[in-house]
Parts: structure tokens; sequence; C-alpha cells
């Protein structure tokens, strides 16, 4: 994959933010890249501003598969519903 082209996918608000993209790709099997400019990544990061905006890369084989993530996770397709057993509680134990 060396010779791969890699694209901008997303341009995202701090660091943070691009990890969980980040995630969220890579778990569904999108190789990924963050690059942010030099000041965002020193001792004392700037997190505000163009310094502070990190870019999502992809290969351009995955170009779609990813931004096709990205529109079903803002319309919530990774959430999981109330009825899902998420809600914290466990099963009694029985007798």
């Amino acid at each position: 994959m060396a010779d791969q082209k890699w694209e901008v996918i997303e341009t995202i608000a701090g660091e943070f933010q691009a990890e969980l993209l980040r995630g969220l790709l890579e778990a569904q099997g999108i190789p990924v890249v963050l690059s942010q400019e030099g000041a965002g990544r020193s001792l004392y990061p700037v997190t505000v501003g163009a310094l502070g905006k990190v870019d999502v890369l992809v290969p351009s084989s995955y170009r779609e598969q990813a931004l096709q993530v990205i529109r079903d996770y803002n319309a919530g397709a990774f959430e999981e519903s109330e009825d899902s057993g998420a809600s914290g509680s466990e099963p009694a134990a029985e007798p």
C-alpha cells in the first residue's frame, strides 16, 4: 500500500475528535492516517484555529467506503437503541 494515493476525506477541529473518527474507520477495516500542522503537535499543542485542524486521510481505494461510514455515523447508525440492553442493568441472578 506504499504506492497508494491517500486522500483527505475530512478535516476535524482537534486531535481528540480526529482520533475518535480514526477509531471508527479502523474498526470498519479502513486504514487511516491523521495529519496536523507542526504547531498542533508540539509540547504545548495549539487546538484552535487553523493549527488545531487535523486532516483525516484514507487510501483513495477506501474513499467511498470511508465517506459512507461517516454518513452512517452522522445519521446515528452506530448508536445503540434503548432496548438493546445497553442500559447498564444486569438481569437478576436466579436463586
